[in-house]
């Protein structure tokens, strides 16, 4: 890659990777009920899933996914329904009236849940659709997919862990079950109008 292509990529990548998505909604989620420590195996599993998503991406997934058109759709669905699912445990993980606002309802996602999760998370299949077809290279396949990887594991590291450390200072804030309610329940809502750009697709 050329030093003009590496720094498109770059921009690329931060520019989809600190905007609003399920992802950095959930990890500020995830960081505001149970803090930075609790949170770090989501963040991984966000980063390394979503690179390993642009492996499989690059490495003909979008070819036989194209073979069978239905599935698109199937996915989308799928998809769709998760983030709702997603959506409704955030918006409980409020606190009991009464408990302390510290000991939230659940747990936080694994790293293997987070992993698992890139592969119904629409954002992820446009950005990983979209760096493969603009940045891989004929030429070099592996040594540009990697180049693509490796750029968006540098920036997404300070994106996501922007939204992180948001959640964490909006902990401080959340010194009560309602507020905490309230708080959840907006996360929730963004994440569900995150499913508008996939379902006016349909």
């Amino acid at each position: 890659m050329t030093l003009e292509i590496l720094i498109a990529l770059a921009a690329f990548a931060l520019v989809t990777s600190i905007t609003p998505g399920p992802n950095n909604l959930m990890v500020m989620a995830s960081g505001a009920n149970f803090g930075i420590r609790r949170t770090l195996p989501h963040m991984a599993g966000v980063l390394l899933g979503f690179n390993f998503m642009l492996w499989m991406v690059g490495a003909g997934l979008i070819s036989l996914l194209e073979t069978i058109p239905a599935s698109f759709i199937v996915l989308k669905v799928l998809s769709a329904a998760f983030l709702l699912y997603l959506a409704w445990k955030i918006a409980n993980a409020a606190a009991p009236a009464g408990a302390d606002p510290t000991t939230v309802a659940g747990k936080p996602f694994t790293f293997f849940q987070a992993a698992a999760f890139q592969w119904v998370n629409p954002k992820a299949w446009v950005l990983s659709l979209a760096a493969v077809g603009a940045y891989a290279s004929e030429a070099h396949p592996i040594l540009s997919l990697a180049a693509v990887g490796l750029i968006f594991l540098a920036v997404g590291i300070p994106s996501v862990g922007t939204w992180l450390l948001l959640g964490t200072q909006l902990r401080r804030f959340l010194t009560n079950a309602t507020r905490l309610r309230i708080f959840n329940w907006a996360c929730a809502a963004l994440l569900v109008a995150t499913l508008w750009p996939i379902l006016s697709a349909v």
